[in-house]
């Protein structure tokens, strides 16, 4: 994690925060605007995928951070599920669904692949972690 010095740096939490726009638009259109719990289950699991990234990263340490990886991740699997409840409910359309599934599934093969490297930070004498800033 050569070059990254702020949250703000991984590529992680930049697909997450993509994603996050992606669902406030599509949540702000038609009857899923209107659905209020719904909408907002939505809005919170992707904005819970930034926070919890963010959050791991500036704890500063390897295995807070995996762990707030785990809980981002399986917000990305949180969200998925809400999107065929807005799917089934016929407040998405196939086309809006899968374009959010598929940031989502993304998102969450990124959030993934960083929890591996920090999981193998954990293992390594502190003086040879990429993970420090």
């Amino acid at each position: 994690m050569g070059g990254v010095r702020r949250f703000e740096d991984l590529v992680a939490w930049q697909r997450a925060r993509e994603l996050t726009r992606v669902v406030y638009v599509a949540t702000a259109e038609g009857t899923l605007a209107r659905d209020f719990g719904l909408r907002d289950q939505m809005r919170r699991a992707s904005v819970s995928i930034m926070a919890n990234i963010a959050e791991g990263f500036d704890r500063s340490r390897a295995g807070e951070f995996h762990q707030f990886l785990s809980v981002a991740k399986a917000s990305c699997a949180e969200l998925r599920s809400h999107v065929y409840v807005a799917l089934d409910a016929q407040h998405l359309s196939p086309d809006r669904a899968d374009e959010i599934m598929r940031l989502a599934e993304q998102t969450s093969r990124v959030v993934s692949g960083l929890r591996t490297l920090v999981a193998r930070t954990r293992t390594k004498p502190r003086s040879t972690q990429p993970f420090q800033h």
